[in-house]
């Protein structure tokens, strides 16, 4: 059964690649479930692009945003679990700009609007993430164990985020000047991330997009993963977001249920309210894209979607009845 037209919402195709040898096959999936604009994501290929590219030429999908580094390539160095921007080699850092303004350069050729960046890192010498994670499962957000090691561990972050925060910036606006010089129209959108190392948090992402000054820089909101963070105590969405909207250049929309991210919003969760807090970011965004794992079934996508869509439009009715008490 088609689905509804979902308009100017986005998908990416993380949801599917990995049941795809074809990259056509892989899109007409997508665009069964209603969507025409498509988010390429890292794990594109060259060979999945020679089947995707005469679809993006006859106009039968529009390409919304691509994610760095795209396409795919085969080295964690320059991967999505990275330093990456931040590398304190010089060598590593400019081939990381280099592979970021090649991504630029396939989102121009493509029509997008958006280059989503995963920027770096602050770097431990072993797996701090997993450990607050493991704490979180085992023994609560709230259990004094967890407490003492995420403060102890969120003090060491700050004491080295500077250094990385500074490279990432200047990477940022190397690559920005070649894509200027170049004269493609598109956006880096450094998207907030899922483990607790990771650059940036929304305040980091302030400060970069601030000291860039212009410079085509935004916030990509991964909602989904701004929860996690939340829930582990890195940083509060609401007012923080609210404050930068103007800021964002884009959303990944799905939500997290505990520490497990990109479910359906509302769906999954069965919390027919508490995503209501992220409506505002999302209608905001100039790009919306719909970042789902595989184990999410096409009605459930759909469900999930009607009541977002509906939920909005609540709120705009709100707005214009409240305008005209006015």
């Amino acid at each position: 059964m088609e689905k509804a037209d979902k308009g100017d919402y986005s998908f990416s195709t993380c949801w599917n690649i990995k049941r795809h040898e074809s990259g056509a096959a892989m899109i007409e999936e997508i665009l069964s479930l209603g969507f025409r604009n498509i988010e390429l994501n890292y794990n594109v290929t060259f060979d999945l692009l020679r089947t995707i590219e005469p679809m993006i030429e006859r106009g039968d999908i529009a390409v919304s945003s691509v994610h760095n580094t795209f396409p795919f390539i085969d080295d964690p160095d320059y991967g999505t679990d990275s330093v990456l921007l931040g590398f304190d080699d010089e060598t590593k850092r400019k081939r990381a700009v280099e592979l970021m303004v090649r991504s630029a350069e396939y989102a121009d050729r493509y029509g997008a609007g958006a280059v989503v960046v995963h920027p770096g890192e602050v770097p431990f010498d072993y797996d701090a993430d997993g450990e607050l994670k493991r704490l979180y499962a085992d023994q609560g957000p709230a259990s004094s164990a967890y407490r003492a090691r995420f403060l102890e561990l969120a003090e060491r972050r700050i004491e080295r985020s500077g250094v990385y925060l500074e490279r990432i910036s200047r990477s940022l606006e190397e690559a920005c000047d070649i894509v200027a010089k170049r004269g493609y129209r598109v956006v880096f959108g450094i998207e907030t991330r899922a483990r607790f190392h990771q650059i940036p948090t929304i305040a980091e992402s302030a400060s970069i997009i601030d000291r860039l000054g212009g410079a085509p820089v935004g916030l990509w909101y991964d909602i989904g993963h701004g929860m996690m963070m939340e829930r582990m105590g890195l940083y509060e969405n609401d007012a923080t977001l609210l404050a930068k909207q103007g800021k964002v250049a884009g959303v990944h929309i799905h939500e997290t249920i505990g520490l497990s991210d990109h479910w359906c919003p509302y769906v999954h969760s069965g919390n027919n309210s508490y995503f209501d807090r992220f409506l505002p970011v999302i209608e905001a965004a100039p790009i919306k894209v719909y970042e789902l794992k595989a184990a999410c079934e096409p009605e459930t996508i759909e469900a999930s979607h009607r009541m977002i869509v509906e939920k909005l439009a609540v709120r705009a009715k709100e707005r214009i009845n409240e305008a005209s008490r006015r």
